[in-house]
């Protein structure tokens, strides 16, 4: 029971209902309080919520129960992270990766944490820091796309890495005040407005008094400066080099950008002819040219999958992941890496047999991007897993001597404890149609008609020539006063068994009170029961509604001419018979 409401808490989870599968995952740490796994997923739920208070005392109870596993620091360190708990958060994602060295979850973790810690202390730096820590921070590139000029400035690469520098470290923002771009974007920033060079007037920059340092204040009064006309002739002029040598960058970086495209172009035209050998190659110079667009290693991963190296697969996903985030790449194209990643790691665990890995990369696949087919791995994954989890546990020994301590019970009249030993049978022989059969039989005993009902019909679908389930199945049917039903039962199981007594036996029942019910001998509570119960029976509403059934009725009691015509068509009185039978219809 623990394990089906952790299975519903997963799939709740996985479908970002967050507080069902919270609700789940609650009840399955009620059914087994010491399992960490729940605790762990608990926690995860909370810290999807904002309940990082919540998510703490979870991953904290995870580590308690099970202290060497990697994951549970990785809990830890989200629910610190969440809290702001910086050094908490660091501090834990280190233990976890003594323990589990490799664990990408908490290699991802630890960089975020020390990145909001690095955050955190330059904002609480002193005078030394730059007055400008606070503009680069986390909501830098939210300002800059949202602004109509600074917007395609995200579009240029060279842009882009300054900005990430400068990020990093605000000091480094003097290396880059002759940039137009720059300081455009930090007048967004900073909500001003600076003029280029020749205009009427340019915003003031901080003076040493608010923190900035002596080689800002030259580059400010630079900027200030009137620009003074060069009367020299033009040859004699001195040249820019810098600016120079930073148009030839870029023109450079654009024309490997190009050659990588077409490499890219030349390795998708060889994957397509199964050429896998040159699509390497050609994915390898497109890596080579551009390492700013990871789709060339995602690329080659596809083509590593097809060739059945999943190790290098796995490598090139795992670089992939780290340098989109780096570049902070389209969340898309991270989940693609995760899931090819997740893709390798199934075909590893069919030998293997480790799903925990393939299921954890797909879970973190779609946190990035929710994608169906990303969805389907993740669910054909966790059938896997339940399934080679069942073969595990497959003993058809310990099967019968669970079916016998259940045979025992049912002697005993002990019915619910006969119950749990038939289903551990089943759990350990779940093809076996004897135990399906016997708790069918204390299903009936305790009242429970759907769950017998729904053993017995098992049973005979696991072996439809035992007579058990026949027997079964009528028996139930037949206290559930559905006598039309029952004797059909009986009378398939005698196709089977044509000697067999018990099906004689149930086959007369049901005739006696299909006959009674004829005659119309029910007293009226009984009646009206058995009336009010067939009005419940889809087939009965379906003759009742029918309007050429309608009018036979009528024609029954008022036509006594065309009833006779009517009772030459068997379909006709088949459904005739079922309303005698349900009590609706009585013959005299």
């Amino acid at each position: 029971m623990a394990d089906e409401a952790k299975a519903r808490g997963n799939a709740a989870f996985s479908a970002g209902n967050f507080d069902d599968a919270v609700r789940h995952f609650t009840d399955a740490i009620n059914l087994a309080p010491t399992n960490h796994v729940l605790y762990s997923n608990r926690s995860a739920a909370y810290a999807s919520l904002n309940k990082f208070s919540e998510a703490l005392s979870d991953a904290e109870k995870t580590v308690e129960l099970k202290p060497d596993w990697g994951k549970g620091y990785s809990r830890l360190g989200a629910a610190h992270l969440g809290l702001h708990s910086y050094n908490d958060a660091v501090s834990s994602y280190r233990k976890g990766l003594e323990i589990d060295p490799n664990n990408e979850a908490l290699k991802s973790g630890l960089a975020d944490a020390e990145a909001a810690l690095a955050r955190s202390s330059r904002s609480r730096a002193g005078p030394g820091a730059s007055p400008f820590g606070e503009a680069f921070g986390p909501e830098m590139w939210v300002k800059l796309s949202s602004d109509p000029s600074t917007r395609g400035f995200l579009q240029q690469p060279d842009f882009v890495k300054m900005m990430q520098d400068i990020q990093k470290s605000p000091n480094n923002l003097n290396l880059y005040l002759q940039d137009q771009r720059v300081m455009q974007s930090l007048g967004v920033l900073l909500n001003l407005k600076f003029q280029s060079r020749g205009g009427e007037e340019d915003a003031e920059m901080p003076s040493a008094s608010s923190g900035g340092s002596p080689e800002r204040k030259r580059h400010a009064s630079a900027e200030a400066e009137p620009v003074k006309e060069d009367k020299r002739p033009e040859s004699e002029q001195e040249q820019e080099p810098e600016a120079v040598t930073i148009s030839e960058e870029v023109k450079e970086k654009k024309e490997r950008k190009g050659h990588a495209q077409k490499e890219k172009e030349a390795g998708n035209a060889a994957y397509k002819k199964k050429d896998f050998d040159t699509a390497i190659e050609h994915y390898t110079k497109a890596i080579e040219l551009d390492d700013e667009d990871i789709s060339y290693l995602t690329n080659r991963a596809a083509v590593y999958l097809e060739m059945g190296k999943y190790e290098d697969c796995i490598k090139d996903c795992e670089k992939a992941v780290e340098r989109g985030r780096e570049l902070r790449s389209d969340f898309k194209m991270v989940a693609r890496a995760l899931t090819r990643k997740g893709t390798a790691l199934a075909k590893m665990a069919k030998c293997s047999k480790d799903y925990e890995p393939v299921i954890e990369t797909f879970q973190k696949a779609l946190t990035e991007h929710r994608n169906p087919d990303t969805l389907k791995k993740l669910n054909d994954a966790q059938k896997a897993k339940k399934d080679l989890e069942q073969q595990e546990y497959f003993d058809p020994k310990i099967a019968d001597e669970e079916r016998e301590k259940g045979n025992q019970c049912f002697k005993e009249q002990k019915y619910p404890e006969a119950v749990k030993h038939y289903s551990e049978a089943i759990k350990r022989s779940p093809e076996d149609p004897k135990s399906y059969s016997n708790r069918a039989a204390c299903y009936t005993k305790l009242g429970a008609m759907p769950e017998g009902l729904k053993d017995a019909e098992k049973c005979i679908e696991l072996d439809p020539t035992f007579s058990k389930g026949y027997t079964r199945k009528g028996a139930i049917q037949f206290f559930m006063k559905e006598h039309d039903k029952a004797l059909e039962t009986y009378q398939e199981g005698l196709k089977h068994d044509p000697q067999n007594q018990e099906l004689l036996d149930g086959i007369r029942r049901c005739v006696e009170q299909i006959n009674k019910a004829s005659r119309g001998d029910f007293t009226p509570d009984e009646l009206k029961e058995r009336q009010a119960k067939a009005m419940q029976d889809p087939e009965v509403q379906n003759i009742l509604t029918d309007p050429v059934m309608r009018q036979v009725l009528v024609d029954f009691q008022e036509n006594p001419s065309a009833a006779q015509e009517h009772m030459k068509n068997p379909l006709v009185m088949n459904k005739i018979q079922k309303l005698v039978s349900a009590g609706i219809v009585q013959v005299k």
